[in-house]
This record gives structure tokens, C-alpha cells and sequence, in this order.
């Protein structure tokens, strides 16, 4: 018989999320189905028994995805199966493996496959942020080695109303979007969009988010005793050696503080002062089989000497790296229009991390097409981030697009979105490839970004900046130092890593992970307000090289115009068999995309010059006009009759040219009249019989009527 054992955490708005273990997937590690009204998900985690040989880090392997049948849908593509994690399910995974990676013991290197399903949604409740109570209540009940639970939340705040995990069409109006991952002491992940937001209000969102996280964490801890407190599994995955460690403590600690206070602005430089540092220590070793076996040793403890010395330096002698003070934003320089071919281009520098970017306008045909499983529509501003190994000198290949390009790329999209026009008829994409990278490349790809856009000719509502905050804190944070534009270094050794983006009216993206327990709220507001001292510095440089977008659009770019139309005008401009509008592309060389938006149709008519926009935008216009008698058309000759000239006025309106309205002297044979077909004409629309709808048009009604003889 099944026994299930299902724990219950009550929402303040009457929902109900329910975790239960025991009865799906019971060979895994530690199994919990998670379900909020039609929402489940089901997280599995298994670890390996034993650590891999040499490895010295934390395998962890987070993937979130979704069913299509979650949603009673088919997956698209030929296979009709679901390929490739979206980028929708690897942030999500992201943002889990950012919460559970810290909290596993620092000396545990298993490999650890955690695994999060939606197996039902019906559309509403956002499944992401479930996911990570999911992913945590898995571990929570397994034998693996945990310093858990966690759980996660998202905030939103509609009509000035803070939203616990609201609903899909609840976010669509909301001003500010967060996610936090937290135990029930500690902030451990921060991600979120914002409409321009302050610093307190921000930080109101993580304390809410915060509150409710800790009731779900107490939850994890109940199903933990239901389940009998399951005794974590044993391990052992390092041999130490303490002589050894005591050893390069005494011999290289000194000498790796004085390359940490040396204050070399160099990063290469440094690295290859305190490399020497670690290899004149190995080379002390004369017996070449025991240098071998004790150089993963000596690399290990090397590491942790390095990043006490660099702590120290910070805390007792206030000196960074490169020789900063703790507010100090590195030298930065800026280039607008560096680039002739993109309709946009900006390199952004600040030290040595360097953003080259530019933007691309489309048309609505570049559109990109999202086909999620609970997401269906298309993106009209795309953000593409690439971070190729020559920017931090490694000599190895080139792969595809990875999980921290694609989150990088989000963040800084997400800085940006909301200042893009509304109902900007362009489709929007910049790329920002990183040219040099020691510390905060996805910032510089915000400060690039910016000024490429303005570049661009866009009209941004307001500049964005970006900066990244650093933290070193001991005795659990009563001795701390906040950094302000963090080298790499300091991102790697520090204990906190601090996205802060926004105009000078307020936040409108962060991201956080903190590396350690116990960080205040008091540390928090001191680094949301050192971020914005550094964001304003860095905007007035972004300022000082292009104070507003330029008026107008490079010349090169395309032009686009628009036009409403009513809805029961659509068949026409297209035609049978698209007929009517391929004929003026061709024509015209333009390019005309035609939707229904909101009952009426949308017309979007492109080109490279104006010259072809005006003469398609002339014919459509004349498809959609209601013939006027008494106007004036330039009409088109095509079929000669014995009676007349049947005449094409507007766009697939024809009408009769009798032979008696075409000069005011009697004509008796039309071949007289000297037209042919394809023959451009003046005429006048004389009357629309109310009866069959047909035109009578007239030439001689536009000429002087001559004098009668006497």
C-alpha cells in the first residue's frame, strides 16, 4: 500500500500549496510532488555515492522543464517532442541552482542531478518560482547533504498592491517583478524587473518575499519529521593534510598579502605575481612523485591563502586589488557610432571590462516567435549577450550559446524592456559581444546597450546604467566592506555579487546571490545606496557622450509607416491568393506586413528609402479609400470598348469612360481618342449608381468647355 506523506502551506489570498513525498518516483534520492490548484510539479534529486577523482567543487546539475501536455498542448516542430530546454526553462534553472548551489556543504563534490516537471498547469499560477520549494523539499527529505531547506517567492506589486505568487494576467500589470530565494535566516538569490522603483521599495518586496519564505521552509521541516528526519549520507571526498597546509600558510601567505596591497590595476598582472607565489611553492618540492601527488593539495589551500589575503587587504587596510577605494568606479570611456554597417553602435569600457554593441532595426517580420508551453506570442525586443573566451585570454574554442550567457543577456534585457517606446513599430535587437571581461560584463552590456540605442535614433524614455555590487564580511557581518564595481576577482574570493540597474529615477532590474550566512537588511540598503552613487556616475559619462537619441535614424536603416485600416478592409489589400499586396511589393519594392489588432487591421509598410514607402502607402491607401464623386483620380486605362475606356481609378475600383465624356468634341470611333491600354488618365468620378455600385467617370468634366460658334 502507498502511504503518502503530504504537508499543506496556506496562502494569504486562500490558495493552497500542498508538498507530498512517497508516492511518485521512489527510487530517486528524495521525490516530492508540489501542486497549487491545477499547477503540480514534480522534483527528484539524486546524487552520486562518492565524489569523481581530482574534483574539487560542487557538481550540481539543476534542469527545470515543462510538458507540453502540462497545458494540453502538442509540441510544435516535426518530431512532435520536446527538444532543447527553452530559455524560459533554463532561467528557471538557474535561478534554483543559484539558491541550492551555496547551501551544499563546502566540502561536499558528488554530483548531485537535481530534476523539476510541470506535469499540469492550467495556464494561470507561474510554476517558476514553485519550482525551487520543489527542487528544496526533494532535498529536504533525501540522505543527501543539505544545509537546507530554502524555498522561493515571487513579489509583484499591482495598483500599488504587493502580489505573493500572482497569476499570469495579475503580472502582466504589475510595476515590479521579483523572485527570492532564501532560508529561513538568509537572503541567498534576488532576481526581478522594475518599473523605475526606489531603493526602499525594493527592499520592501525581499522582506515580503522573505516572510512567506520562511513558512514554507517550516513546511519542508514538518514533511522532514513526517518522514522520520531521514539521517543524512556519510561522506568523505578530500584527504587533507594539515603539515602541508600549515606549510604554505607560513611560506606564501606574506608575500600573496603583498601582491594583494601592491595595488596593481593590471589583471593579468596580478594573476601572474600570485601564480609565481604558487608555483616557486611547488618547485620547492625536489622530488618530482611527490610534487605530483601533492599538487591538487597545494592548489586547494594555495587558493584559500590567495583569498584571505585579498579579505584582509580589503577589511584591515581598505586597499583593493587595483588599488581603489571601496566606492571607486573604475576609468571608463566611451565611443559612439564605431561601427558603420549596424543602425546602432556603442563600445562601453570601464576598466578592463569592455562592451562592444550594437542594435538592429527589423521589421515585423523579424519578429522573434515564442512557442513555450505557457507562453505563446512574439518578442519585439531582443537582447543577445556573447561572451567569447578571448575576452579573458583563454585559448580555447568557441561553443554555443551557454546557461550564463543566456542569463546575462536576460538581466540586462530586462534593465532595458521598460524603456523602449510603446508601440515602437521597429522589432528591436541589440547584441553585446564582450570584448574584455574582468568583473560586470552584463553591466557594461547595459551602459552599451544605452548608448547604442540612442545612438540608433531610438527614443528612449530615459538611460539605463548598470553596476555590480561586491561584499567581504567575517564574523557574520559585524566587520564588512561594500564594493562598488567589482573586479573578477572579487566576485570570485567575495561573498556577495550585486546587480543594480536603472535610470536616475529609480531601479529598474537587479540580481543578487550571497555566498554566505547571515547578511542583514542593514547591509542591504548600504549596497542598494553605494549602487545607486556608482549608477549616477557612470550615467553622467554615458551623458557626456551622447546626451540624448539622435533625432533621426541612420540612413541606412529602414523606414517603416503605419496605417489602420478598417477590418473589413483586410481581404482587400491582400487580395485573392495574397494577389493585391505581393503585386505592390514587387511594384514598389517595399515590404508590407497586414495583421488584425484589436478589431481594426495594422498595417506596416518598410523600405529602404522613402520614395518606395510613399508609393506603396499611395496604392494601399488608395485600396482602403471610399470613392468620392466630384474627386479627381489618376486612373489607368485597361480595356478599350467601342463605347468607352474602362479605367482602373483606384486600386481595384474600375469604371466606365463613356466615349462622350472623354472630350468635350464628338469622338466617332474610340480608336479617334488615341488611347491604348496601360495609358494614364486624368479623370473626375461623376456619379456611383445606387443600384449596381458602377462608376461613371469623366475627362471632358475637367476641360474648358470651348465657346460655342455663332
Amino acid at each position: 500500500m502507498i502511504n503518502p506523506i503530504v504537508k499543506s502551506i496556506s496562502l494569504a489570498d486562500g490558495r493552497t500549496i500542498t508538498l507530498e513525498t512517497g508516492k511518485l518516483a521512489k527510487q530517486a534520492d528524495g521525490a516530492v510532488t508540489l501542486r497549487m490548484g491545477n499547477t503540480m510539479l514534480l522534483a527528484t534529486v539524486c546524487a552520486a555515492k562518492d565524489a569523481s577523482p581530482g574534483v574539487d567543487f560542487m557538481p550540481l546539475q539543476v534542469e527545470y522543464r515543462e510538458k507540453f501536455s502540462s497545458f494540453g498542448r502538442y509540441p510544435g516542430g516535426f518530431m512532435k517532442r520536446e527538444g532543447r530546454p527553452s530559455e524560459h526553462e533554463i532561467l528557471t534553472s538557474r535561478l534554483i541552482d543559484r539558491t541550492l548551489r551555496p547551501l551544499f556543504p563546502e566540502n561536499y563534490h558528488a554530483e548531485v542531478f537535481v530534476n523539476v516537471t510541470l506535469y499540469s498547469s492550467d495556464g494561470e499560477d507561474m510554476p517558476d518560482a514553485l519550482a525551487g520549494l520543489a527542487a528544496s523539499a526533494a532535498l529536504a527529505v533525501s540522505d543527501i547533504p543539505f544545509n537546507g531547506p530554502m524555498s522561493e517567492a515571487r513579489v509583484s506589486r499591482v495598483n500599488g498592491k504587493f502580489i505573493l505568487n500572482p497569476t499570469f494576467s495579475q503580472n502582466e500589470e504589475a510595476d515590479m517583478d521579483i523572485i527570492v530565494g532564501a532560508t529561513l535566516d538568509n537572503i541567498m538569490m534576488v532576481e526581478g524587473e522594475m518599473d523605475e522603483v526606489s531603493e526602499e521599495e525594493f527592499l520592501g518586496a525581499i522582506k515580503i518575499a522573505h516572510e512567506a519564505i520562511k513558512t514554507q521552509c517550516q513546511a519542508q521541516i514538518d514533511l522532514m519529521e513526517a518522514c522520520g528526519t531521514v539521517e543524512k549520507r556519510e561522506y568523505h571526498h578530500e584527504d587533507e593534510d594539515e603539515e602541508l597546509r600549515k606549510d604554505i600558510w607560513d611560506k606564501c601567505y606574506q608575500k600573496a598579502y603583498e601582491v594583494a596591497v601592491s595595488q596593481n590595476p593590471n589583471k593579468h598582472a596580478r594573476m601572474d605575481a600570485f601564480q609565481a607565489i604558487h608555483t616557486e611553492y611547488l618547485e620547492s618540492i625536489t622530488d618530482e612523485d611527490e610534487r605530483l601527488k601533492k599538487a591538487p593539495l597545494v592548489t586547494k589551500y594555495y587558493h584559500a591563502v590567495e583569498k584571505e589575503a585579498m579579505r584582509r587587504s580589503i577589511l584591515d587596510e581598505g586597499k583593493r586589488l587595483d588599488g581603489r577605494a571601496t566606492t571607486q568606479i573604475r576609468p571608463i570611456w566611451i565611443e559612439v557610432d564605431c561601427l558603420p554597417g549596424p543602425h546602432g553602435s556603442a563600445i562601453f569600457t570601464r576598466g578592463e571590462t569592455q562592451s562592444l554593441t550594437t542594435v538592429t532595426l527589423g521589421t515585423k517580420l523579424d519578429e522573434k516567435i515564442i512557442d513555450d508551453v505557457l507562453n505563446r506570442g512574439k518578442d519585439r525586443f531582443l537582447l543577445h549577450y556573447n561572451f567569447p573566451p578571448f575576452s579573458t585570454g583563454d585559448a580555447r574554442p568557441q561553443r554555443g550559446t551557454g546557461r550564463r550567457e543566456i542569463g546575462h543577456g536576460n538581466l540586462a534585457h530586462r534593465a532595458l524592456n521598460g524603456v523602449i517606446p510603446d508601440d515602437y513599430p521597429y522589432v528591436i535587437r541589440i547584441v553585446s559581444d564582450i570584448l574584455e571581461s574582468n568583473g560586470s560584463s552584463s553591466m557594461a552590456t547595459v551602459c552599451a546597450a544605452t548608448l547604442a540605442l540612442m545612438d540608433a535614433g531610438v527614443q528612449i524614455k530615459k538611460p539605463v546604467t548598470g553596476i555590480a555590487m561586491g561584499l567581504i564580511s567575517e564574523n557574520n557581518g559585524e566587520k564588512f566592506a561594500i564594493l562598488s564595481d567589482i573586479l573578477g576577482d572579487e566576485d570570485h574570493l567575495g561573498d556577495m555579487d550585486f546587480k543594480v540597474c536603472g535610470t536616475k529615477d529609480g531601479i529598474t532590474a537587479a540580481q543578487m546571490d550571497i555566498k554566505v550566512d547571515g547578511l542583514s537588511y542593514e547591509v542591504l540598503e548600504k549596497a542598494l545606496s553605494q549602487a545607486r552613487e556608482g549608477r549616477l556616475h557612470i550615467m553622467d559619462h554615458v551623458l557626456d557622450a551622447i546626451p540624448e537619441p539622435r533625432a533621426d535614424l541612420k540612413p541606412h536603416a529602414p523606414r517603416i509607416e503605419t496605417l489602420d485600416i478598417p477590418k473589413d478592409l483586410i481581404g482587400a489589400v491582400i487580395g485573392p491568393g495574397g494577389k493585391i499586396i505581393q503585386g505592390i511589393q514587387e511594384e514598389t519594392g517595399a515590404i508590407i506586413t497586414i495583421e488584425e489588432v484589436d478589431g481594426h487591421g495594422h498595417i506596416q509598410v518598410s523600405g529602404s528609402n522613402k520614395d518606395m514607402i510613399d508609393a506603396a502607402m499611395l496604392k494601399i491607401r488608395g485600396i482602403v479609400a471610399i470613392p468620392m464623386v466630384d474627386e479627381e483620380y489618376e486612373a489607368t486605362v485597361r480595356s478599350v470598348m467601342p463605347y468607352g475606356l474602362f479605367c482602373e481609378f483606384l486600386p481595384g475600383k474600375d469604371g466606365l469612360l463613356h466615349i462622350s465624356e472623354i472630350d468635350w468634341k464628338r469622338i466617332e470611333n474610340i480608336e479617334d481618342a488615341g488611347y491604348r491600354e496601360g495609358d494614364k488618365i486624368t479623370v473626375k468620378l461623376v456619379d456611383i449608381d445606387p443600384r449596381s455600385g458602377k462608376f461613371k467617370l469623366s475627362r471632358k468634366a475637367l476641360l474648358e468647355r470651348p465657346e460655342r460658334s455663332h
